[in-house]
């Protein structure tokens, strides 16, 4: 879960990153209209679509102009129609043109990433397991993209390098063995979550012998996690990793582990389609 201010805080620098790089200097094109004129506008997804993103549309509009109000139809996680309304906008004509850019593409980016993992996440809906992100995100979005994750129904795995433990071929190679390496996490960060890559059975029990709390079974076969299944028995959780794709998602949760780590929800992303149109009110 990303704690609640992290959040805010990246939402209203990304959004100012965003806007700076759209307007610059001045939005010249907007200073054709009349500066005092008031426009409504509204917003349409033009497909199927889950949304995500409000917050981050609201902060567009709060930092162009506050004077502008957003009447919303849905709210995050909604399943929207091709046609509807998402929300309707009032406000000063440039400040509504202004913003329209850099509002829809952070809504429509986030209702993308949402979408994807609903998508997944219906798939695997008759087992217990939990579809996890991962930290390939688009740079400069991960927070945004791991909250729109959760809006899908999919969940976050750590959300950088400071907040758990995830131990892969080359820190247990520099660190001399996975006992050595599952140790000395425990000294430097007690509490904190300790996940252990593995790639065989071998090294599956190197790391419950070490305590990992969590091991990831990398491009393990279907068999050999079925194995691990009945071998952890509930001494730690598995999280399967590697060769996740349409084929092999359905089949791999059912062999029982708790955890699928899927790139694709973040990496991958394709924007919904969304439309705005303006009209003038006086």
């Amino acid at each position: 879960m990303i704690p609640a201010e992290l959040l805010r805080q990246s939402r209203i620098e990304s959004v100012a990153q965003s806007l700076r790089e759209d307007i610059g200097d001045g939005d010249i094109t907007a200073m054709l209209i009349p500066e005092d004129r008031v426009s409504r506008g509204r917003v349409i997804t033009r497909e199927e679509a889950i949304i995500a993103g409000r917050a981050w549309v609201e902060e567009v509009f709060r930092q162009v102009d506050p004077r502008v109000t957003l009447t919303w139809n849905v709210n995050d996680g909604d399943r929207a129609n091709p046609d509807q309304l998402l929300f309707s906008m009032e406000g000063p004509a440039r400040s509504l043109l202004t913003a329209e850019r850099s509002a829809l593409n952070w809504l429509q980016m986030l209702s993308g990433v949402a979408t994807t993992c609903a998508a997944y996440s219906q798939r695997v809906a008759h087992t217990g397991v939990q579809l996890l992100d991962t930290r390939k995100t688009l740079p400069g979005l991960r927070l945004a993209q791991k909250y729109a994750v959760t809006c899908g129904g999919c969940h976050n795995h750590r959300i950088g390098l400071w907040d758990a433990f995830l131990i892969k071929e080359n820190h247990i190679a520099a660190c001399g063995s996975i006992a050595n390496a599952v140790a000395e996490a425990h000294r430097i960060a007690p509490g904190r979550p300790v996940e252990v890559e593995t790639e065989n059975s071998d090294e599956l029990e190197q790391a419950l012998a070490a305590g990992a709390d969590i091991i990831m079974l990398d491009e393990f076969s279907l068999a050999d996690m079925k194995k691990a299944v009945a071998r952890t028995a509930g001494a730690a959780k598995l999280e399967a990793s590697g060769g996740i794709n349409n084929d092999t998602l359905v089949p791999i949760a059912e062999t029982g582990v708790d955890y699928i780590s899927i790139g694709a929800l973040t990496k991958d992303v394709r924007a919904a389609d969304l439309s705005m149109r303006l009209e003038t009110a006086g």
